[in-house]
């Protein structure tokens, strides 16, 4: 019997050890940390991957993968997403994936930043152009003096360049760039550039990235150099950088992916949110219907649902504002443009108020976001769509205001001058008159007969001065 328990005991002892064992060389297996960005880079996706990058080697993760299909972004979240990477403890692996994405605009600069870039299969990269000043710049134009010197078929082309006057070069080059616009494109290829430089990468490819919006497919991208691999699948990616070398912070670091699994993180419900309201259009359109939303309830208080929709999209454009470059001064203007629109509606100045805050609101909405080198700004359309809006609630204001001033008096000491009466009792001077219902003490120069009809043309307190009235006409 003691020998069958010692016989147990011993077997139990056993399997604990040996799921202890198991459970360390779990714990302490590689591991690498596979974040997604799938969409556009804005503050709410830099969020995210910033703050997951920071965390990975607390968490103990030897390496960071970023899957992602992007046609671009914010200058500003992306230079954010790329300070995380180039200061990250833990390599980071940004890699196009699945086939058919794209790493177009921001992803390219993430790309270049990256420890290891890698695409998938039919994927792309490149357009690198800023175009948050207006759009695509023009590309150069070098051979364009040539071709105007090609004759044409009909040998008319000397005779007409005696006719036409000289083109000078200012009119001829896509010089027509503002200062503003040469400055952000200049300041982008050098980032670039600086990219490329840190990671030993192609620098040559950069100007066409970013002055002429080149793009290039996965296979073209690892030929010239721009990209280190094409993977199939993030598997094959891990075996293939098994080994690589990369630079790090704290010095050069080999990469050791044997055995290592994938964590895949993924973002939570306030990211989601965030992603969305978080477009300058989207944060502008809340903001407009919290305004209105809560106009509309002062008209008309215990409604409810315009307050309740006004003061949540209010607050969701506040939270979604907090975390964007607002031009205060523009924001300043806009709550000077809401309130004298506010003003214009109880006390109405017969539109000074109420086009002092249109002209308010209007310049608030476009200086808002009207910073090219963060890339925020509120679409046109949308601009002009809330202007007209505006404009049509305030004549329709205005239309109420003169309307109401162009009606009679239908309350207080002015309603009863002209009101039409009748005589209680006869009286010479002083008497009682029936008006509207009441009995009013009233006075007249004249005798007055019961029954008789009479006219007020003056009030005093509450003694009313009369007339007679006789066929409808007053008899003075």
């Amino acid at each position: 019997m003691k020998q069958a328990l010692y016989i147990a005991l011993s077997f139990l002892l056993l399997c604990f050890s040996a799921q202890q064992l198991h459970s360390a060389e779990t714990n302490s297996g590689k591991r690498a940390m596979q974040l997604t960005l799938d969409g556009s880079v804005n503050p709410a996706t830099a969020h995210f991957l910033v703050e997951n990058i920071e965390e990975a080697a607390a968490q103990d993760y030897q390496l960071i993968i970023i899957k992602m299909n992007t046609p671009g972004g914010l200058d500003l979240a992306m230079r954010d997403i790329i300070r995380a990477i180039l200061s990250s403890p833990v390599p980071v692996a940004t890699y196009v994936y699945p086939p058919g994405s794209r790493a177009a605009s921001a992803g390219t600069y993430i790309l270049y930043a990256s420890h290891v870039s890698a695409m998938a299969p039919a994927t792309n990269l490149g357009a690198a152009t800023p175009v948050s000043i207006g759009g695509m710049p023009s590309p150069d134009q070098p051979n364009q003096s040539e071709q105007n010197k090609e004759p044409n078929q009909d040998g008319a082309d000397s005779e007409q360049s005696k006719d036409q006057p000289a083109q000078s070069p200012s009119q001829s080059a896509p010089s027509n760039k503002s200062a503003m616009e040469k400055k952000v494109i200049n300041d982008a290829e050098a980032y670039l550039r600086s990219l490329a430089h840190y990671h030993g990468r192609n620098i040559d490819w950069v100007k066409n990235a970013v002055r002429e919006g080149e793009s290039l497919s996965s296979s073209e991208a690892l030929e010239i150099g721009v990209i280190d691999l094409i993977a199939e699948n993030p598997q094959q990616l891990l075996a293939m950088i098994n080994g690589k070398t990369v630079r790090l912070p704290s010095g050069q670091f080999e990469i050791d992916t044997k055995g290592m699994i994938i964590d895949e993180i993924e973002a939570g419900w306030r990211t989601r949110l965030l992603s969305i309201i978080s477009d300058p259009n989207i944060a502008y359109i809340l903001l407009i219907m919290g305004i209105y939303g809560l106009i509309f309830e002062g008209y008309n208080p215990g409604t409810f649902i315009p307050g309740v929709i006004g003061a949540i999209s209010l607050l969701l454009a506040f939270y979604a504002l907090q975390i964007m470059p607002v031009n205060y001064v523009a924001a300043g203007l806009l709550v000077l443009g809401i309130a004298l629109l506010v003003v214009e509606a109880f006390a109405p100045s017969f539109g000074i108020l109420g086009m002092g805050g249109i002209i308010a609101f209007i310049l608030g909405s476009f200086l808002l976001f009207d910073e090219p080198e963060t890339g925020m700004a509120v679409a046109m359309p949308i601009l002009i769509f809330v202007t007209i809006v505006s404009v049509i609630l305030l004549s329709f204001v205005l239309s109420l205001a003169i309307r109401a001033r162009n009606k009679p008096v239908v309350t207080g000491t002015e309603e009863m001058l002209s009101e039409v009466g009748i005589v209680e009792n006869d009286f010479d001077e002083k008497g009682w008159i029936k008006i509207h219902g009441e009995i009013w003490k009233a006075h007249s120069s004249q005798p007055l007969k019961a029954g008789q009809h009479v006219k007020v043309v003056a009030v005093n307190d509450l003694d009313l001065d009369v007339i007679p009235v006789e066929d409808g006409k007053p008899k003075l």
